[in-house]
């Protein structure tokens, strides 16, 4: 089948291109996706995340190599397996990251991506229920009219407010708005949501898109490998319901596969370093050494307490009794706890004094979350997350062979930074000043695991055993201006022709923050580069 792009990976940033890219009624789309379409309950109702993260629901659901500094922990890793990729199955928090993240990247070599480039793209994508406000220097900070819908909770559970109170009561300053003049704070997040439904990436760009004719999107079809004429990517070879397939893209391949199987595909196709394809029996189209490196995520510890309220999720008869109620709730008006991304406020913190910008997020969850959920519990209780927001670790992704359908090789090198444990201790200690305030005390809530935690010795040796990621891996297929870089900052894989990557694997360096909204920021801004060049 003959295209003009073929873009490889249905996730955010990929529905972005495809739907931008297909505006042209000349220009001939083609969008591989390995899994299904987005059609499901699970995905339509927010709820549906508690049931998705922890299964292979809609879910890759890969593991990591052991973590020495994890007690030798193999770490579990979440990622989307469907039209939306990842945005079909996370939390649905609306976040931007901080502008000076951005700026970092321009003074690395990534130029055209600093703060008041990007800014545009976040505006040009996005519909927030509340309006343009409020204004900075250049203009309003939000915008209404685009295609991702950005919505208040719908329904604030009462203990995501204590939550907050207790924020404010351990000396956090309140923060309505995270992507406003200023990060750090603590409030209640937006989200990626319409009407009390998920409003993933599939959703807000490749539905309207998909009823054109210059668009095919082929879901169930995994991407095999990218096709060279010597140093030229002219197509993809995927696998389709058991068979073979060629995709000729007359212009260019788009790689948006993802942190993990984004460089995947490129060295399952001869690009990467060369002495691990040789091993890997993989022959070489272009040496690129740091395909694969640079792999950075957020660390996240998590302290739950049991608190017997039904208002937080958990595993009872009375609870059982409300969520059926809940769940007619939702079926009937949009509302209430199926509604909920979970995730429903939190705070960014500065944990030292002098620092230019927070280092730590927080995440307040309505449930006792174990295990990334797969851990279950009787009874109800929280959770309270803290994960730095800069990691020092640097890891990799490798590949086993040349077959795609083998998982990639991850090994994230969690706290292989001694400073990152430092900031997890700092964390650590935050979650317990805030879980310690009046506005909780009433509750009479007793910790699970680390009651009897105090001494920096027992924080670390707790931070060891049960710490793991909160799913922003990015990095993997650095953008820059030195030759060493992957890519340039059009997003050309360097050394070859007619082949970009367009994803989270493309950051310089983490942002602070989650990173749905940047993966469709980067969507966005790579449409008008490939248009620009076309």
């Amino acid at each position: 089948m003959d295209f003009d792009y073929v873009i490889v990976g249905g996730g955010s940033s990929g529905c972005v291109l495809a739907a931008r890219l297909s505006e042209d009624p000349a220009v001939r789309v083609a969008l591989v996706e390995a899994g299904a379409p987005d059609d499901g309950i699970l995905i339509k109702a927010p709820l549906g995340v508690a049931v998705m993260v922890p299964s292979p629901i809609n879910n890759w659901a890969f593991g990591t190599e052991p973590q020495p500094a994890l007690n030798g922990r193999r770490g579990y890793q979440p990622r989307g397996k469907a039209l939306g990729g990842s945005s079909s199955i996370n939390a649905m928090i609306y976040m931007r990251g901080d502008r000076a993240d951005y700026d970092e990247w321009a003074s690395l070599g990534a130029t055209g991506w600093g703060w008041n480039d990007v800014l545009p793209y976040f505006l040009r994508a996005e519909n927030n229920e509340r309006g343009a406000g409020p204004l900075h220097d250049e203009g309003p900070l939000h915008a209404v009219g685009g295609p991702l819908n950005v919505a208040d909770v719908r329904t604030p559970n009462p203990f995501a407010k204590v939550f907050v109170e207790a924020a404010l009561q351990a000396g956090i300053s309140a923060n309505d708005d995270f992507n406003g003049v200023t990060q750090e704070g603590a409030g209640f997040y937006q989200v990626t949501q319409k009407n009390g439904e998920r409003w993933s990436a599939a959703r807000a760009y490749l539905h309207p898109a998909m009823q054109l004719p210059n668009l095919a999107v082929l879901t169930k079809s995994n991407a095999l490998r990218i096709l060279f004429e010597g140093k030229r990517a002219t197509g993809v070879e995927i696998e389709r319901a058991g068979k073979t397939e060629t995709l000729r893209a007359a212009r260019e391949v788009l790689v948006a596969a993802g942190a993990f199987q984004s460089p995947q595909l490129l060295m399952c196709s001869g690009i990467g370093p060369a002495d691990h394809l040789r091993e890997r029996g993989i022959g070489i189209v272009c040496d690129s050494p740091e395909v694969g490196g640079n792999l950075q995520d957020h660390l996240d510890y998590i302290v739950n307490r049991r608190i017997g309220s039904t208002d937080l999720l958990g595993l009872s008869a009375g609870g059982g009794i409300h969520l059926l109620r809940e769940i007619l709730r939702w079926r009937s008006e949009r509302r209430g706890v199926v509604a909920s991304n979970l995730a429903e406020s939190g705070a960014f913190v500065k944990s030292e004094p002098g620092l230019a910008r927070a280092d730590l997020q927080l995440h307040f969850v309505i449930g006792m979350v174990d295990n990334h959920g797969r851990s279950r519990h009787l009874g109800h209780g929280l959770s309270l997350h803290s994960c730095v927001l800069r990691p020092k670790s640097r890891g990799t992704v490798r590949v086993s062979g040349p077959d795609m359908r083998s998982p990639p090789v991850i090994d994230p090198k969690f706290l292989s930074a001694a400073e990152d444990m430092e900031g997890m201790k700092r964390g650590f200690k935050l979650v317990r000043r805030i879980l310690d305030a009046p506005a909780f005390a009433q509750f009479n809530a007793r910790e699970l695991y680390t009651a009897g935690v105090k001494t920096d010795v027992e924080i670390e040796a707790a931070i060891r055993e049960r710490a793991d990621t909160i799913y922003h891996p990015v990095g993997t297929c650095r953008m820059g201006s030195d030759a060493q870089s992957v890519l340039d900052p059009q997003l050309r894989v360097r050394g070859v022709e007619a082949l970009r990557v367009v994803d989270c694997s493309v950051m310089p360096t983490l942002i602070g923050g989650n990173t749905n909204a940047p993966a469709i920021m980067i969507g966005e801004k790579a449409a008008d580069l490939i248009r620009a060049a076309a």
